[in-house]
């Protein structure tokens, strides 16, 4: 499982874990973060462009994947001005997504500036990596997921905000299940 976070501290640490965890079939859950970062990998080494990375990290890279929201731009103090709150997501059919969650909207708690940049949905989608939940208007990514791994899963969002452990959140029995079938 790869978190979520702020800052640069750790970042290439993240993005070798997830490369190695790709390449090696090993089930992986990324939240916020954790998803942006898989999709920067992916992009930089499955579609193999180069100067890819978050806007966050690197705000003059040649292929911002992850870019901050539009809604974010002009904000220079950032004191509770994130995008919160629980948020609705529409599940593809035919995903990990789906199957996991059993239904084809969700509601999940969110805390994040930056996005995913829909400029790279195609190249992404043609290589594998399956944009598997959307914002009901489709403009925002939710969700994406490796079509060419057992089980490879990330979502913009915050799961743990509403896991409990009488109702543990999809995505982490998910998880669990997956890492259970490696060690079998």
């Amino acid at each position: 499982m790869c978190h979520g976070g702020f800052g640069n501290r750790g970042i290439q640490g993240k993005i070798n874990a997830i490369k190695y965890v790709r390449e090696n079939n090993i089930p992986f859950l990324g939240i916020c973060l954790g998803m942006q970062m898989a999709v920067v990998e992916f992009i930089r080494n499955v579609c193999g462009l180069s100067d890819v990375d978050s806007e966050e990290f690197s705000p003059h890279c040649e292929n911002p994947v992850i870019h901050i929201m539009d809604d974010q731009r002009s904000i220079s103090r950032k004191g509770g001005t994130m995008r919160l709150g629980a948020y609705p997501c529409v599940i593809k059919e035919g995903t990990l997504a789906r199957k996991l969650y059993g239904k084809a909207e969700i509601s999940e708690r969110h805390r994040h500036r930056y996005e995913f940049n829909n400029k790279y949905r195609d190249i992404c989608e043609e290589h594998g990596l399956k944009i598997s939940g959307t914002s009901p208007d489709g403009l925002l990514v939710e969700m994406c997921e490796y079509t060419k791994h057992p089980f490879f899963i990330g979502g913009q969002f915050h799961p743990e905000f509403k896991s409990r452990p009488d109702r543990p959140q999809p995505l982490f029995v998910g998880l669990v299940e997956a890492a259970k079938k490696i060690k079998r």
